[in-house]
Order: C-alpha cells, then sequence, then structure tokens
C-alpha cells in the first residue's frame, strides 16, 4: 500500500510553481515592511508609491520642516534582480535606492 493508493497525489509542476511564486511574494512584502519600519524608526516619512519602485522616503528638519533628503526606494529581499522598468528607473534617477532586505521570519 502506497501513498497513491488513498487519493493523496503530490502536487503538479504548475502546483508547485504557483505555491513557489506566492513564497517569493510573501517574502518580498514581508521585506517591504521591515524596510519602511527601520526608515521610519531612523525618522523618514515612507509613503508606498508604485511603478519602479516601492516607496518614497524623505528626511525634514526638524526645526523648519523643509525636506532635506528625498529618495525613492526598491527593496529586494534574497537574490530578486530589478525588473526592466526598475532599471530604467534607476538610469533616470540619481535619487534611487535598491535595498537588499532579509526578512526575520522567513
Amino acid at each position: 500500500m502506497g501513498l497513491f493508493d488513498f487519493g493523496i497525489r503530490p502536487p503538479t509542476k504548475k502546483q508547485r510553481k504557483k505555491q513557489t511564486i506566492r513564497d517569493n511574494q510573501r517574502q518580498g512584502r514581508a521585506a517591504e515592511e521591515q524596510a519602511m519600519m527601520r526608515d521610519n524608526l531612523m525618522g523618514y516619512e515612507t509613503e508606498r508609491t508604485g511603478r519602479g519602485h516601492d516607496y518614497r522616503r524623505r528626511k525634514r528638519d526638524p526645526f523648519t520642516g523643509r525636506v532635506i533628503k528625498s529618495e525613492v526606494v526598491e527593496v529586494k529581499s534574497g537574490n530578486a534582480t530589478l525588473s526592466p522598468l526598475q532599471k530604467k528607473t534607476k538610469k533616470k534617477r540619481s535619487n534611487y535606492r535598491v535595498v537588499r532586505e532579509d526578512p526575520f521570519f522567513f
């Protein structure tokens, strides 16, 4: 009596691929949240954006309230690479930062 005699089937190649993509997305979101939290603790304002980067972070002067430093940030976890749009955005902008982050619980 094998495992397949009880009606339990191993996941198909398509199911495994979907699960891997879901896991990678979950890990990426966790890394983004961790990076944003770290920046907030360091005194930056963070604002989620889209199209070519994950969020914008700004540092303000505590006395005048003026923006001292403004950057757009792309967070990558593991050995993820930049997409073609992200490479294009990085080339165009001098304030584009790629942050490598590994989430604590993955």
